[in-house]
């Protein structure tokens, strides 16, 4: 059912369905809303609409609200969190669309919008223009700069790839590792197109961080297809994720020709995945030979600097005497003083054995007894001199040692009378004494006497130096 243009045949049919004539009963507002929002639904319950995004918003309860225009017009445009959650794309202003849904009134403010249900962008050139727009934003934002890239890991133990589980883009990776090295590979499946896909795959690409063991390097593929199958990799979310990946990452999308904005993020870009696995990993064939290259030229050099070594010595030996020229004459002296010694023994025999009868007698044991006797009694006679001359030993005649409280030998009454404080030394011992007037010495108050060794000498003892111990 159409609507007609002429407003008062529309107005005429209205007033036919709720009733016409002079004597009808007046409408309220909410019956005539009612009775419009009928007769739209009924007339528009299926619309396609082409329009550009404006003003999108997405409110809290999941609904987006927006509105579609044109050149000349535009319409209010809803669409609830279910069908929202189902778009293949992420809706923005700008963005030129064809929604699928039905008109309805909103009674509440007595106008029409169109209920959307399913949603694509219209056409190539219309994806292009957004995609360029959103290109222009995030490299404004840095996520493209060079300076962000990182260089790949050469040998990767892990390697961590985000694509989908089935299909010919996982086998060929597979297949190109391990034919050139093979090496531990986790696989995180994903959508790579369709409702969902772009958040699936961001979602991959972080989580990898979180696993053990964590690779080293990340690859993100998918085979080739149209602007619209490759849409989720020009995501903000994806982008967004694998410009912030702490692990390096491949983008490896499409042919060769496609471009997405994943390319433009990540730290490498491959033409196609088979290329990305030839990227990750060097040829183990070809490391081995390099290694075995190495090897032989480090012998080779290894060799040509023994060889030049041992040039330099021949060189500087060759100009060294024989050894024969340099013994030879010690040689030949020690044969002449091996045949002359016997002869000079010989010859002086009769000498040596007159000048031994000479030597003989002094060598006698009762010689030697004598000259120890009388080292002794040098001795013995030296030790009674050094015994009468000890300090000590008048003390035991009755004499008495003076000295200060330090112990310093006082032999004048000035230092004693500077000193004042006296000690008596006896043959017995020791007592404290004080000069009164500078004249007599009294025993200080309650001084007494110290009782220690006798004097510390000792008489020599018999048999010290007895010849018969020697």
């Amino acid at each position: 059912m159409t609507l007609p243009d002429d407003p008062d045949e529309l107005r005429s049919g209205l007033l036919a369905k709720v009733g016409q004539g002079d004597n009808s009963p007046p409408l309220s507002v909410s019956e005539l809303s009612g009775a419009i929002k009928r007769t739209v639904e009924g007339a528009f319950g299926q619309v396609r609409v082409r329009g550009e995004i404006s003003g999108f918003k997405r409110v809290g309860s999941g609904h987006c609200y927006f509105t579609l225009k044109d050149e000349d017009s535009c319409i209010d445009a809803v669409i609830w969190r279910g069908s929202a959650a189902g778009l293949a794309f992420a809706p923005e202003d700008g963005a030129e669309v064809i929604a699928t849904g039905k008109l309805t009134i909103y009674p509440g403010r007595s106008k029409y919008q169109i209920v959307i249900e399913r949603m694509e962008l219209a056409g190539e050139g219309a994806l292009l223009a957004l995609l360029d727009k959103r290109r222009q934003a995030l490299a404004a934002e840095g996520l493209f700069d060079p300076e962000r890239k990182r260089a790949l890991p050469f040998l990767p133990r892990v390697i961590g790839v985000v694509t989908s589980p089935t299909g010919a883009v996982i086998r060929d990776i597979l297949h190109r590792l391990e034919d050139r090295c093979p090496t531990h590979v986790i696989v995180w499946p994903v959508a790579v197109q369709g409702e969902g896909a772009a958040a699936k795959i961001a979602a991959a690409i972080r989580g990898f961080v979180a696993i053990e063991p964590k690779p080293d390097l990340l690859i993100v593929a998918r085979g080739g297809g149209s602007i619209e199958d490759l849409w989720a990799f020009n995501e903000e979310e994806v982008v967004r994720a694998a410009a912030e990946s702490p692990i390096p990452l491949i983008s490896a999308v499409g042919h060769e020709t496609d471009t997405t904005l994943i390319d433009l993020a990540a730290d490498r870009r491959a033409p196609t995945p088979t290329a990305a696995a030839e990227m990750a990993v060097p040829v183990r064939a070809d490391l081995i030979a390099m290694l075995g290259n190495l090897g032989h030229r480090s012998a080779s050099c290894l060799a040509r600097r023994a060889d030049h070594y041992r040039e330099r010595f021949d060189l500087v030996t060759c100009r060294w005497p024989a050894p024969e020229a340099l013994f030879m004459p010690a040689v030949q002296r020690t044969d002449d003083l091996g045949d002359r010694l016997p002869r000079a023994l010989a010859g002086r025999a009769g000498t040596a054995r007159a000048d031994l009868n000479a030597v003989a007698p002094r060598l006698r044991i009762e010689a030697i007894s004598d000259r120890v006797r009388a080292t002794r009694e040098r001795l013995e006679a030296l030790w009674r001199l050094a015994v009468a001359s000890h300090p000590e030993r008048p003390l035991q005649r009755g004499f008495v040692r003076v000295t200060d409280r330090s112990g310093r030998t006082l032999a004048s009454v000035a230092d004693a009378k500077a000193a004042h404080a006296l000690t008596l030394h006896f043959g017995d011992g020791s007592a404290a004494a004080t000069i009164d007037d500078g004249t007599v010495a009294r025993l200080a108050p309650r001084g007494r006497v110290e009782r220690k060794a006798a004097a510390p000498y000792t008489k020599p003892q018999p048999g010290l130096f007895d010849p018969a111990e020697e």
